[in-house]
């Protein structure tokens, strides 16, 4: 299973533990960490575009500027950029591991073309369970309606894969001053589960980001359990050996 975290936001934590750090100790557990910064009208600042890349960059993840009007394409293609890349981290780590092999572009041509169809595969039938974080601090709330657009599009867009996917939805600050995050959905796969839940979010407060990650975090390793994410692809690489190269003949998925 693979596990991710979008956090969704414009930047400017304020508040609690260095969102950075929270990014670094998820990606330590398995988690990776993708970030979309939204702007609106004029720009989303310096401090805060740095604050985002820092936060994809410690979870293992992308990170992106973009528009409301640019958020659904935009966090669809981020989600899968970081399946293949994940998948592509764990093959070259066995290839290394077991042949001294740098990189799958290393192989031979027809055992490369064997190793990237089942790249491609996995890409389609490994379960994910993606958590949706989402900044619904004052500044944000023009660009909530976009927002819902953009998470109703991926879940339909993963509905689409033929590996189970799962989507949990949080966002913050929460209701109150000791309460950092607020989940709106446990696990579902159910769209239309997700497009009801934005009536209730109430926008406004601070910007709490680092202590939303981290509670975040402890849901996910408490459903979907604790694995760095190279051991979760080594796991699902079943392979046997090849022809007189010594170079596995496939790959078993």
């Amino acid at each position: 299973m693979m596990k991710q975290i979008l956090l969704i936001t414009d930047g400017g934590s304020n508040v609690g533990e260095s969102p950075v750090s929270a990014a670094a100790q998820a990606y330590a557990e398995g988690i990776t960490v993708n970030v979309a910064g939204v702007i609106d009208e004029g720009t989303i600042g310096e401090y805060g575009a740095a604050e985002i890349a820092e936060i994809a960059r410690a979870g293992g993840g992308i990170s992106q500027i973009v528009t409301s009007r640019q958020l659904s394409r935009t966090v669809q293609m981020m989600t899968r950029q970081t399946v293949a890349g994940s998948i592509k981290q764990a093959v070259n780590h066995e290839l290394r591991q077991l042949f001294g092999v740098g990189d799958v572009g290393s192989l031979p041509p027809p055992k490369r073309a064997e190793v990237v169809k089942v790249m491609e595969e996995m890409e389609e039938t490994l379960s994910l369970s993606l958590a949706l974080l989402i900044d619904a601090s004052a500044s944000m709330k023009p660009k909530l309606r976009a927002v819902e657009e953009a998470i109703r599009d991926l879940t339909l867009s993963l509905q689409a894969r033929s590996g189970k996917s799962q989507v949990a939805v949080f966002h913050f600050p929460g209701d109150s001053m000791h309460t950092y995050c607020v989940m709106d959905s446990g696990w579902t796969s159910n769209s239309g589960k997700i497009g009801s839940l934005f009536g209730k979010i109430r926008m406004g407060g601070t910007t709490p980001t680092g202590p939303a990650l981290l509670q975040v975090v402890d849901f996910i390793t408490e459903t979907c359990g604790k694995i760095s994410t190279v051991e979760q692809m080594d796991t699902s690489l079943k392979t046997t050996q090849g022809d007189s190269n010594g170079v596995r003949s496939d790959y078993v998925v």
